[in-house]
């Protein structure tokens, strides 16, 4: 395991964990391994509530995201908190406050890496494309399988895949509605590391490690400016 000695909780949520360690390197767990993490409406008001003081930290260097177990990264939202909490207003409501998160979550100043230790499907595949960089388990799948229940990806996953992936390849992606293996996501360029069982947390930190390396700053131009360059 990768030694993370944590020296502040920024958030304690019954489902949603963040904490920060001496060298900035911040690790966001999501916490309902019962549901395969997957995110209910707390959750999502616990993680639009953290990330503008993320945005605001200026010790923050680099953030990690994972779930809680071996399991899964995240299954999506939480159908069944959606289908006993949600009208269709509450629906509109709950689609605006996620989107608008993980707008939040890829303009920090700083790499936000997914370390993808699990299944990574629907909403799920959607936080994990929202991060700047993807480490995966060999034996994780990440899909947009939206389509499977009747719905599309409604929290600017799709915009993220036909930016990553260009738009008949991510068309395919999201009609065919199926997972992907680590090699098939390695070939499309969606992930940047393929690591051994149980190590994607090890590899993720190995690259926020070298990022808290160099200088904030110099990390948050850089940042900006990948983002803004034009899709290939």
């Amino acid at each position: 395991m990768t030694p993370f000695i944590p020296t502040d909780p920024l958030l304690d949520a019954p489902t949603l964990r963040c904490e920060l360690d001496a060298d900035g390197i911040a690790l966001l767990t999501i916490n309902r391994p019962e549901r395969r993490n997957a995110i209910d409406t707390p959750t999502m008001h616990a993680l639009a509530a953290l990330l503008p003081r993320l945005a605001d930290d200026a010790r923050l260097r680099a953030l990690i995201i994972t779930g809680a177990g071996t399991e899964a990264f995240c299954s999506g939202g939480d159908l069944n908190d959606f289908s006993e909490r949600l009208t269709a207003e509450q629906g509109a409501a709950m689609v605006t406050l996620m989107g608008d998160a993980l707008l939040l979550l890829e303009r920090l100043p700083v790499p936000v890496i997914a370390a993808i230790n699990g299944y990574a499907l629907g909403g799920g595949s959607e936080l994990a494309l929202a991060c700047d960089l993807r480490v995966i388990d060999e034996r994780a799948q990440l899909g947009f399988v939206h389509l499977r229940r009747g719905l599309i990806p409604g929290w600017g996953g799709g915009q993220r895949l036909l930016r990553a992936v260009g738009y008949a390849r991510a068309l395919e992606l999201l009609l065919l509605a199926e997972p992907l293996d680590a090699e098939s996501l390695v070939e499309l360029g969606l992930v940047v590391d393929v690591t051994p069982p149980g190590e994607a947390l090890t590899g993720a930190f190995a690259l926020a490690r070298s990022a808290a390396r160099h200088d904030r700053a110099a990390v948050a131009a850089s940042h900006a400016a990948s983002r803004a360059a034009p899709a290939v």
